[in-house]
């Protein structure tokens, strides 16, 4: 079956060379290069997935350009489930609620363990909810002005992907004070996430039941593909946490975004130089098929 090469470098940077594309695809033996965008992007087709992928895949981490090989057939989604906190956004949510606090280093290192895996995920999230407890809660709208920023390359992906037809879905383990937001911003057809609780005007440092982690996000797929009348082979899934892992795994193509570590090592498909629009590429939409956001 005929496999995809597609090399990506982050937008501005020039690494994507045709020098590189050319070298890379007379070692493989592959077909014509095809520029996605100039010295950005770009994709070529083989007959076989290569033995020396990995090697050469750490070889151009070297030079700040991301390797994904994948079949062709099939390799344009119609769905995208995605994480929010670090993926849609540059932010953790809970770490800027809890800056405000004058927690935030304490919570901070509890988000960073929990998201690398070393922690379990809900007693994490009840810990980092505990220290919220009698921040104002009209401090949620200030974060969401004053400290969120969208991950670059959103927008251009969920108005093309949408444009062609696909479901948009964000599933978080975060909070829907934020989700709402983004998801409304961004043009998410859903979104799922956690509850914070409040009493009085004030956060109680409480988050409602149950707990959306790891297993949630593998029922937000098979519910969402249920209900759409599609496989799980029509997703694409996007995350840089522990907890995304079960649906990163599930999906028919799922990315490892700017991803932990221990995250990245389970996934085939990882994104480390390239911002969201390199979600585009790997399907093989061409800068030119962008759509207007």
């Amino acid at each position: 079956m005929t496999q995809i090469a597609t090399l990506i470098g982050a937008r501005g940077a020039d690494s994507v060379t045709l020098e590189l594309v050319d070298s890379l695809r007379n070692a493989w033996g592959g077909g014509d290069a095809v520029w996605l965008s100039p010295l950005t992007a770009a994709e070529f087709p083989m007959d076989s997935m290569p033995d020396n992928r990995w090697d050469v895949w750490s070889d151009l981490q070297r030079l700040g350009v991301d390797l994904i090989v994948q079949q062709g057939a099939g390799r344009r989604k119609k769905m995208l489930l995605a994480d929010m906190d670090s993926t849609m956004i540059q932010q953790e949510c809970i770490d800027e609620l809890a800056d405000e606090a004058g927690v935030g280093a304490r919570v901070a290192a509890i988000t960073a363990a929990a998201m690398n895996g070393e922690l379990d995920f809900d007693g994490a999230l009840r810990e980092r909810v505990g220290f919220l407890k009698g921040l104002p809660e009209s401090v949620i709208a200030d974060v969401l002005e004053k400290r969120i920023t969208l991950m670059p390359g959103g927008a251009e992906l969920l108005a093309t992907m949408k444009a062609h037809g696909a479901y948009a879905a964000l599933v978080s383990g975060g909070f829907t004070a934020f989700t709402g937001a983004i998801a409304a911003k961004l043009g998410f057809d859903e979104n799922r996430a956690n509850t914070l609780l409040g009493k009085d005007g004030f956060l109680t440092g409480e988050v409602g039941m149950p707990i959306l982690g790891k297993q949630a996000k593998v029922d937000a797929l098979e519910e969402i593909t249920a209900r759409l009348g599609l496989s799980e082979r029509d997703v694409l899934a996007v995350g840089d946490g522990a907890n995304d892992l079960g649906m990163l795994k599930r999906a028919g193509t799922g990315v490892a975004l700017h991803a932990k570590p221990s995250v990245a090592a389970e996934c085939d498909v990882r994104v480390n130089f390239g911002d969201l629009t390199a979600l585009l590429y790997l399907q093989g939409y061409s800068q030119d098929e962008f759509s207007n956001c």
